[in-house]
């Protein structure tokens, strides 16, 4: 069964480490109970990068529960204080049993009283590998395609942990997360990245990413 295995949310938090003094909120917490999704995301969280966060089509971010199992066996991550566990990358919700190769950019699903809709994958960023500590964390994550994914919500709710996820809508089959990201990651694929540019429901920061990623593989191929 699909579901919310844990909700978290966090505020922007300044972070000085041994490179320096930076702002995130990445470093969310575990939240117990119901909570209000509205259309910018759960009630009491908030985004310390606005210019690259916090768009409606980022209210919330996911990430599958099984990656961390994958890391803590790659990096041999065992003890309590270095195990990666539910929000070690800063993700709202962490799901269990679905990954990026069974979600697909449009999707209309129901989770709890609230309906979102999948509108694209995370695009990792550094701040990921430096809160965790874990040198090359960041190429691994692309490398893999492990990145989780971001909703927007359609209908404004109330969701817990526990909550099923209930896919109502698939629109798009062939365009799954880990599709759009090895498009953009690795070898664009032109006739799967021509139906992406006119997917209304993928998001337009995206659109410009796989457009310069073909342009980028053409040239270097001399297509």
């Amino acid at each position: 069964m699909i579901h919310i295995h844990t909700l978290l949310i966090g505020l922007p938090q300044t972070i000085t480490d041994a490179n320096g003094t930076w702002r995130s909120a990445i470093f969310r917490q575990p939240i117990n109970g119901p909570i209000e999704l509205g259309p910018r995301g759960l009630a009491g969280d908030q985004v310390a990068d606005t210019e690259h966060h916090g768009a409606p089509g980022q209210a919330v971010c996911c990430h599958p529960l099984e990656h961390y199992d994958y890391w803590n066996r790659v990096y041999s991550l065992t003890t309590p204080d270095r195990v990666l566990r539910a929000g070690s990358v800063g993700e709202n919700w962490t799901l269990s049993n679905l990954a990026e190769s069974a979600v697909c950019v449009g999707d209309i699903v129901r989770v709890g009283s609230a309906i979102v809709q999948v509108s694209g994958p995370r695009y990792p960023c550094a701040k990921q590998e430096r809160k965790l500590g874990l040198p090359g964390f960041l190429k691994a994550t692309v490398d893999t395609l492990r990145t989780g994914f971001y909703l927007r919500v359609l209908k404004v709710g109330v969701v817990q942990a526990g909550d099923q996820w209930m896919l109502e809508e698939r629109m798009h089959p062939d365009l799954t997360i880990e599709a759009i990201n090895r498009c953009a990651h690795h070898r664009p694929d032109r006739d799967l990245v021509a139906r992406m540019l006119v997917a209304e429901e993928l998001g337009e920061a995206w659109k410009h990413i796989l457009t310069r990623r073909l342009k980028q593989h053409d040239a270097d191929t001399g297509a």
